[in-house]
């Protein structure tokens, strides 16, 4: 594994733990990652042709930052609660497309990265589940605030009275839960026969 897949990776473990306290905050960060790197990509592939090499970074750097910039007012203004609870996590999205663009992921087929893509958004998707439910004890949570319906504010179901184990909704707990499921992962998987 080179350096570029080693940060690349790394830099997806952020949010991964950070932002999959609640699946409100999973799915808000999902659509806005897909978004961001989605435009970067498009904006990236009509200007990677006619920059020199030396000004490729600088030209992605002001992109990516644009462009998260820009997604985060748009949050601001569709809901501000989904938006402060999301956090700096929203904002990562910039340094995440910088190292994407330096790492050849927008080279790659469409194909390969809708499959990473994919890949990234299940595990957030089912770590926040997991986390939600064992932290809270409740399924979405606020999940209204995506909507930007701050008026009727659903609390989602409650499947416990008296809460949960709250470890797991903060980071901590996201690094031991994380844990368990890649020892899990790697218990069930058969091992290859040589």
């Amino acid at each position: 594994m080179d350096n570029s897949a080693t940060l690349r990776n790394a830099l997806m473990l952020t949010p991964l733990i950070g932002a999959t306290h609640s699946l409100m905050a999973a799915l808000g960060l999902i659509l806005m990652f897909l978004v961001v790197t989605r435009l970067f990509s498009v904006a990236m592939g009509a200007l990677r042709s006619r920059l020199v090499p030396a000004t490729r970074l600088l030209a992605s750097i002001l992109i990516a930052a644009t462009l998260t910039s820009c997604a985060e007012l748009m949050a601001q203004a569709w809901s501000l609660q989904w938006q402060q609870h999301l956090g700096l996590y929203g904002a990562l999205i910039a340094l995440q497309c910088v190292v994407l663009e330096h790492s050849g992921y927008f080279q790659q087929g469409w194909h390969q990265r809708l499959r990473l893509d994919g890949l990234f958004a299940a595990l957030m998707i089912a770590l926040s589940l997991l986390r939600e439910v064992i932290g809270n004890g409740t399924f979405g949570n606020h999940l209204s605030w995506l909507f930007g319906t701050t008026h009727a504010d659903w609390q989602g179901w409650g499947l416990v009275a008296d809460g949960g184990l709250h470890l797991a909704t903060l980071v901590p707990g996201g690094f031991i839960l994380l844990g368990l499921l890649v020892a899990a992962w790697q218990a069930w998987r058969p091992t290859p026969t040589h």
